[in-house]
């Protein structure tokens, strides 16, 4: 292996040391062929999807008097399997060093790490480059790095940004702050009672003056899947760019960005098997190139003066600072599992446990559900007749169930619906019968016991 100094535009040993991002020499080399590619044997994932369940060491525990752990949070974070926690683990142990900026072995092993990841999963999406993808430390960020600076730079005064009814607050405040600093105003897809979208009111709100929709892909409190695919062909009939919010479909159904012809793509990888406080944004790469940075510091840097500091290449513009090395490494583990995974019998799986369960808790006299939406995953949401949803959810994690009550991060879900809160179980691929059993027997008792 060679360093290839020419490649990076260097013209000294100095200039090699302050702008190199790894080099691909002999040591290099060898870590890479005995630490960071993969062991050959590594087996395909079994053919039984309850069995994958047995990767997921912190679903063996019981809690609370014995109590088997009931795992239903999955849309507030997903559990990891132990391929990446063992990653994490050895890097710590391995090749713990800060990246893009030592020639020295251990930050070679870590650059080169780090950088497979987004190659990884700019094929993961099906992006054009790895130039396409930024890291974040998750969702909230990448929105919060769209609005303030391609919003920033293209909303004006009077200009309008489309959302949906039934957003998360992290893609609603961005927008509110923006709107608010520009003079620009909010317009909302509604819902009906189903928790649809009415797309078809769509081309009512496009005018002139809208500079972008962002929509989410798959509401976390109703588990709808919305029709991105016709909202992105409106759009851009009108020459509009689309964010969407990939924090929960991305779990659930292959993504693939140049089919859905998205101009932006967010996501949290805690919510898709990897750690917390790592995430990415994709954009099409013309849009990233015309979009300023939006955090200042070393790595997105080229050259720095006091009298004028040029910027580096996209998307390394948008990465300042020492990034989570680490968590980044961790989502690269957790996508060399999905990799492993026939998506489609994953899918069909986790719909049998939410059909299983909604069907259970429609026959509950007491239960009613919100977001029947005809097209949607992962979600059941509900009420108990005279019964708080948080004591509710306190009863069942008394049982050693895992529930998630409250708004959800969408009030104007709740507001819409005319009810404080709900209670929602999420499910996740290493979930199953038992699972659900447990769960809507722990309702029934919640019932018998706080309904009175």
């Amino acid at each position: 292996m060679r360093c290839n100094v020419s490649k990076l535009g260097c013209r000294s040993f100095e200039h090699v040391i302050t702008r190199i991002k790894y080099t691909y020499c002999f040591s290099f080399y060898l870590c890479k062929k005995y630490i960071l590619e993969p062991s050959t044997s590594t087996k395909p994932a079994p053919a039984n999807i309850a069995q994958l369940r047995n990767d997921f060491p912190i679903l063996n525990q019981t809690i609370y008097n014995k109590r088997k752990l009931v795992y239903l949070d999955n849309a507030a974070t997903s559990q990891k399997p132990q391929a990446v926690i063992d990653a994490i683990s050895k890097y710590y142990q391995l090749y713990n060093a800060n990246v893009h900026r030592g020639v020295h072995y251990l930050s070679q092993q870590a650059s080169q790490a780090y950088d497979d990841v987004r190659k990884s999963l700019s094929q993961f999406i099906n992006a054009r480059g790895e130039e396409e993808i930024v890291f974040t430390s998750g969702t909230t960020h990448s929105i919060n790095l769209v609005a303030f600076t391609w919003g920033r730079k293209n909303v004006q005064a009077g200009d309008e940004i489309i959302l949906s009814a039934m957003e998360h607050h992290s893609n609603i405040v961005p927008w509110q702050m923006l709107c608010e600093e520009k003079g620009a105003r909010l317009q909302i897809i509604p819902m009906n009672d189903k928790g649809e979208l009415l797309v078809e009111q769509l081309p009512s709100l496009i005018n002139d003056k809208t500079k972008l929709i962002a929509c989410v892909y798959m509401s976390n409190s109703l588990g709808t899947i919305n029709p991105v695919r016709e909202i992105i062909e409106m759009a851009h009939a009108r020459q509009i760019p689309v964010m969407l919010d990939g924090a929960q479909a991305i779990s659930h159904f292959e993504i693939d960005v140049q089919q859905l012809d998205c101009d932006f793509f967010v996501c949290s990888a805690h919510k898709m098997l990897g750690p917390t406080g790592t995430g990415f944004l994709y954009a099409k790469r013309e849009i990233l190139e015309q979009m300023p940075p939006y955090m200042g510091g070393g790595d997105m840097i080229r050259n720095v003066s006091f009298e004028k500091t040029t910027y580096n290449d996209i998307p390394f513009r948008f990465e300042a600072g020492t990034p989570n090395v680490e968590g980044v490494i961790g989502f690269g583990a957790a996508i060399e599992y999905w990799n492993q995974l026939n998506r489609k019998a994953v899918a069909a799986y986790e719909q049998e446990l939410v059909d299983y369960c909604t069907k259970a808790l429609s026959q509950i006299p007491q239960v009613r559900l919100y977001g029947t939406a005809a097209n949607k995953a992962s979600v059941i949401s509900f009420t108990i007749q005279n019964v708080n949803a948080l004591d509710a959810g306190m009863y069942l994690d008394t049982l050693g169930i895992a529930v998630r009550t409250g708004q959800h991060c969408t009030e104007p879900v709740m507001h819409f619906f005319d009810i404080p809160g709900t209670i929602r179980a999420s499910f996740y691929f290493y979930n199953n019968k038992e699972d659900c059993d447990t769960f809507i027997e722990g309702v029934s008792k919640a019932i018998r016991l706080l309904g009175k």
